[in-house]
């Protein structure tokens, strides 16, 4: 079963995560709504935008009017999240339970906690001791009891951290690609010759899209699509033969201020750290035999981010 042919999608959030799933879900034939706040930004075919304020009962069910499924792909400045996201859910999950809309959320690996080089599978215990972590295992164990109890329809999509197109806020972001393309310091988090799995975040639009599309995978958490694991030494001698020349890296074994990470990010941040110092290592076979759908090889990953960047350092310098 899939869902209903011309029902209206609406992505709620529109970050890298959320524009390019409304991107995959037009590509894919669907009527597509991206809210955020100001409702406007880079044209996208066939995607309507709409400005709304979904931290509110009545800006949630006015974003979702109409729409058959909802992606919860919000996010807020990091340093509020504990705070805010609480919220946020409460007024998400109360418009599609009124509504009858599924919902597919875009998830975190922060519930596991440390790992200890664990590989993380959807059966890894959830043993998060930080307050980003807990609070968002409270969060899941919402959207997973709403779904349990029969108030709304749910899936959890989790993703390790983003690489891509318009991915700009990650460690393996704004702060590396350029400084690859340029000849710079290259930043690096703790230690880089451990595994740690990167999720394309266009492999994020396509397994969200893919649990939008399939009924059959809600009422649990999923991994989305990610390729298997490599050492961040790994990744940076591949990111350095595509742009010809070796990285010149700077890695760091504390949180400090970096690229597009200000003091407050990092201090927030911090707490999670435990990300570099340990193996990062995340299994997404069940989505892949599920669903049948393959991880983008971090190689052609790395030539797409590539790409995308230099274009943006070519428009960022006309402007």
């Amino acid at each position: 079963m899939t869902a209903a042919p011309g029902a209206l999608h609406t992505v709620l959030g529109a970050g890298p995560a959320g524009t390019s799933l409304a991107l995959e879900l037009a590509r894919r034939g669907h009527a597509v709504r991206l809210v955020d706040r100001v409702g406007a930004g880079e044209p996208l075919d066939g995607v309507e935008r709409l400005a709304g304020d979904v931290s509110t009962a009545d800006g949630a069910l006015a974003a979702i009017e109409g729409a058959g499924v909802v992606y919860h792909c919000v996010n807020v400045a990091y340093h509020l999240q504990v705070d805010v996201m609480p919220g946020i859910q409460e007024a998400v999950l109360g418009a599609v339970a009124r509504s009858g809309a599924r919902l597919v959320v875009l998830d975190t690996l922060y519930p596991y906690g440390e790992t200890h080089g664990e590989v993380m599978t959807e059966d890894t215990p959830w043993r998060a001791t930080t307050a980003k972590g807990k609070m968002r295992a409270a969060l899941d164990e919402n959207y997973l009891a709403a779904h349990q109890e029969g108030r709304a329809r749910v899936a959890l999509g989790r993703s390790a951290d983003f690489v891509g197109p318009r991915v700009l806020n990650s460690t393996l972001g704004g702060a590396v690609f350029p400084a690859a393309l340029t000849g710079g310091e290259v930043p690096a988090l703790g230690d880089i010759d451990l595994k740690h799995s990167y999720t394309s975040i266009l492999d994020v639009a396509r397994g969200l899209a893919t649990l939008g599309e399939n009924p059959s995978g809600d009422g649990r958490v999923w991994h989305l699509p990610t390729a298997p694991a490599r050492t961040t030494r790994e990744i940076f001698t591949m990111l350095g033969d595509l742009v010809g020349h070796p990285l010149q890296i700077a890695a760091m074994d504390e949180p400090r201020p970096f690229g597009p990470f200000d003091e407050t990010f990092m201090n927030s941040y911090a707490e999670l750290f435990y990300q570099h110092t340990e193996p990062q290592i995340m299994d997404s076979t069940a989505f892949q035999q599920k669903f049948d759908l393959e991880p983008t090889p971090i190689e052609n990953t790395l030539s797409q981010t590539l790409e995308w960047y230099r274009g943006f350092l070519t428009d960022e310098h006309k402007g």
